[in-house]
């Protein structure tokens, strides 16, 4: 199998996927974790650039590649790492924020990646501080937008919305992002922002968002097992 590279969740730092490398390196996929902190994120709360956390992952990409024999890459990304990554794969320079110059060559890293795997990812988001990250992403590179790369996307479903207590916190997450709090998703995510057209589009049962949950997530044996299938 190709090797693995993961991109953690927005906040969320690298040492919560060890057990999902590891999973995944017992595989067959050697596993590279992006080497985040909480701290790594801090620049880029409240809507700024994401130029950090693609440096971050350029350098791993870069030195995954650069192993004897590997020329691509599965590409994981949990939750805004998902469309994170999507970024880190298109070819327009990402120079919205006026914080990196064109040739800063921290994108179009397309035909280095076989494989993207979005894990309960907002493709979409009504959050004004995400809105023009994630429209220059949606407005570019619609759906699966590289035919060449095999996009599979995975949403949970594990908590119905509603104002009540016990399920308030997803029916806020939801309203946010998608408009309607009334509906299924991970707890966080909705099911319908957690999917693009034209990709390979996934509902786990009883799957939360985060690794750090007592419950299962999408890195739990029985969630790994349905879409790990797809990396290659």
């Amino acid at each position: 199998m190709l090797p693995t590279v993961i991109l953690p969740g927005y906040l969320e730092s690298s040492t919560a996927y060890l057990p999902l490398a590891a999973a995944l390196t017992q595989q067959g996929s050697p596993t590279t974790l992006v080497p985040m902190r909480f701290s790594d994120w801090v620049p880029t709360i409240g809507g700024r650039s994401m130029v950090p956390i693609l440096r971050l992952l350029h350098e791993t990409v870069t030195a995954v590649l650069a192993e004897p024999g590997v020329d691509k890459i599965n590409l994981i990304g949990h939750s805004a790492g998902g469309w994170i990554a999507r970024l880190y794969l298109g070819s327009l320079p990402y120079t919205i924020h006026h914080d990196v110059t064109a040739d800063e060559g921290l994108w179009n890293a397309h035909g280095q990646v076989a494989n993207l795997i979005c894990l309960g990812t907002p493709q979409f988001s009504g959050e004004k501080w995400t809105k023009k990250n994630l429209n220059f992403v949606n407005d570019n590179y619609p759906g699966a937008f590289y035919p060449h790369v095999n996009y599979v996307c995975v949403a949970g479903k594990s908590v119905y919305g509603e104002r009540k207590w016990g399920s308030l916190l997803a029916y806020q997450s939801y309203q946010l992002t998608c408009g309607t709090g009334n509906t299924w998703g991970d707890g966080i995510t909705p099911i319908e922002a957690a999917h693009l057209t034209g990709a390979k589009n996934l509902v786990i049962e009883n799957v939360k968002h985060s690794p750090r949950s007592k419950d299962p997530w999408y890195g739990s044996p029985a969630a790994l097992a349905e879409w790990s299938q797809y990396l290659q």
